[in-house]
């Protein structure tokens, strides 16, 4: 590992995809800020982040509440994180997938709050500290879903693609003053939030080029990469992770 000074915040880190981009982060040496509603399973993956010589620490949020909420998590975890965010994910997500007619109230509002609302609070308090200083990064985590038709799950996709138009506008918004924002779209990727869907998930990905599903590893990877150095000249763009899913079709 190599030691540096930077922070990060990654939201919906308890577990799946969150948990292997907090990982990856540790591992190059940022001070990560794990977070999600369930305390048990985030100290867990700080107790492995910070047991393997990496450094974590964990502060509980639920991103679904109110902005007055979300705001006071965003001073409680720059507090945690000695002052200073430099890196910020917006991981946190909602996977509900009703036909229209039958999505309830309940889920309605918290997709809307967790994959909109949330992400605008958090960049809206973060971004000014970052652009003030000259540097920070920005991920937004989409998905395969936002850009393809699908008879299922309207709402679900249309809030991923909202994070892509997000992603586009802050770039334009903060990338001038040195905060670079970007976004990855996972394709179907395997967690243990979904194992009852992994053989199918298996079937379905032999009609890609990579011929396998995405792990969480690979997601992680694209993600320190983005808010790397070596990604100085990517601003504003969503990097598909998804084995060649929306991209190709081999039949």
């Amino acid at each position: 590992m190599t030691s540096t000074n930077k922070t990060a915040i990654v939201t919906g880190s308890t577990s799946g995809i969150g948990a292997a981009i907090a990982r990856a982060l540790a591992a190059d040496g940022i001070t990560v800020l794990v977070t999600g509603r369930d305390a048990t399973r985030g100290r867990k993956i700080t107790e492995e982040i910070t047991g393997a010589g990496h450094r974590a620490v964990f502060v509980p949020s639920d991103l679904a509440g109110e902005p007055a909420r979300v705001r006071a998590f965003a001073a409680e975890a720059r507090e945690a994180l000695g002052g200073t965010v430099d890196i910020l994910v917006n991981n946190a997500g909602i996977y509900v997938t009703r036909p229209t007619p039958t999505l309830e109230d309940d889920d309605l509002d918290r997709m809307l709050a967790v994959h909109i609302r949330a992400p605008y609070v958090l960049v809206a308090e973060l971004a000014p500290a970052m652009a003030e200083r000259g540097r920070g990064a920005i991920v937004n985590v989409g998905s395969w879903m936002s850009r393809t038709g699908l008879p299922f799950g309207a709402l679900y996709t249309a809030t991923k693609a909202a994070d892509e138009q997000l992603t586009r506008a802050w770039a334009a918004e903060f990338g001038p003053r040195g905060v670079r924002v970007n976004a990855v779209a996972p394709g179907i990727t395997l967690t243990e939030g979904n194992a009852a869907a992994h053989d199918m998930a298996k079937a379905n990905a032999k009609g890609t080029p990579a011929g396998v599903p995405v792990q969480p590893d690979d997601v992680a990877a694209a993600v320190a990469f983005l808010v790397s150095d070596r990604a100085a000249m990517v601003q504003g763009t969503t990097l598909d992770v998804d084995g060649g899913l929306t991209a190709t079709r081999l039949a």
